[in-house]
């Protein structure tokens, strides 16, 4: 599989590594908006080719998947973009910049027949299965709370404190805490409380959100980009409760009994980076003639956005593009 990328930032560097590690799979093309960066880290990452705009790489009619590796507010046209040449897409999270933009752009790849899928590592790592087999077993009866928080300090970066670029911890690093409790209680929030600390730049900073879950279940969640968190988080149930050691990349599973007892640690193996399993699904995906991969459907991806939406409602963030 010949993939194209378009991007030439640090997340690019690193599907780039990754590919490079798995066989069947080749670094074939790097799209930055300067043929110069781009030329560089073709060298850099051993691509064939290097392209100076991201229509040329969508125009090369060799480039079997396109991974979108740019910032959130860019995804939109970017997808479109890929859609025009029937490209199938690997994009990065968030999705896109509001629901709007993703439900259109999904019922454009759908109507058309084209392959697309939100690359948000943790649906696709092997602990996500390891998690469910756990809840699924009852070994800690019911799940009725969760908490979790991901921070880094990481507001330095040019483009996350930039309102034009959907800048801000939400989309950011939200989406994973959100994306772990959607996961552990599989389903979404029917209310959703969400404040936030505002940067100079109005953009949100750092993140509380409260959600209520069907069937009486509540999550707890933080995100940041003011400083670190421990980046655990916690499934409680009637009969015990889960410790996941950091939810961005899982590292262990630690179950405990009503009495925090451990009674059972689960080490989760590390792989190449972690994005090869985005890429195996997508793989598999296509040999199959989906258009969605399994672990985050299309469906899954609009009602995450919707989430965002509703978090960025109350917090009063509306990027300047959205105002146009």
């Amino acid at each position: 599989m010949k993939i194209g990328i378009i991007g030439a930032g640090g997340i690019a560097s690193k599907m780039a590594a990754t590919i490079k590690a798995i066989d069947g799979m080749e670094n074939y093309a790097i799209a930055s908006r300067s043929l110069e960066k781009a030329e560089q880290f073709k060298k850099q990452q051993g691509f064939q080719k290097a392209y100076g705009s991201y229509e040329e790489l969508c125009q090369d009619t060799n480039v079997d998947l396109v991974y979108i590796a740019t910032p959130h507010s860019e995804h939109y046209k970017n997808m479109e973009l890929a859609l025009k040449y029937h490209k199938p897409v690997l994009c990065e999270k968030a999705f896109t910049a509001n629901a709007k933009q993703a439900e259109d752009i999904i019922s454009r790849f759908e109507t058309s027949g084209v392959f697309l899928t939100e690359a948000i590592w943790t649906r696709y790592m092997p602990s996500r299965k390891t998690l469910d087999n756990l809840l699924a077993s009852g070994l800690i009866g019911e799940p009725y709370l969760i908490y979790a928080s991901l921070c880094y300090p990481i507001k330095n970066h040019a483009r996350l404190v930039d309102p034009a670029l959907a800048g801000g911890a939400l989309l950011d690093v939200g989406v994973y805490p959100i994306n772990f409790a959607s996961m552990a209680f599989s389903s979404f929030p029917t209310n959703i409380y969400a404040s936030c600390t505002l940067s100079e730049t109005k953009v949100d900073e750092t993140d509380t959100l409260i959600f209520d879950f069907p069937n009486n279940k509540k999550a707890v969640l933080a995100a940041s980009m003011d400083g670190p968190s421990d980046r655990r988080g916690i499934i409680y149930g009637t009969k015990g409760y889960i410790e996941v050691i950091n939810i961005n990349n899982t590292e262990r599973i630690d179950v405990f009994d009503p009495l925090h007892n451990l009674i059972q640690s689960i080490k989760v193996p590390f792989g190449i980076s972690g994005y090869e399993w985005e890429l195996f699904a997508c793989s598999e995906a296509l040999k199959e003639n989906k258009l969605e991969c399994p672990e985050m459907t299309h469906k899954d991806t609009l009602k995450i956005m919707k989430v965002l939406d509703e978090c960025r409602r109350q917090m009063g963030i509306i990027y300047p593009f959205e105002k146009e």
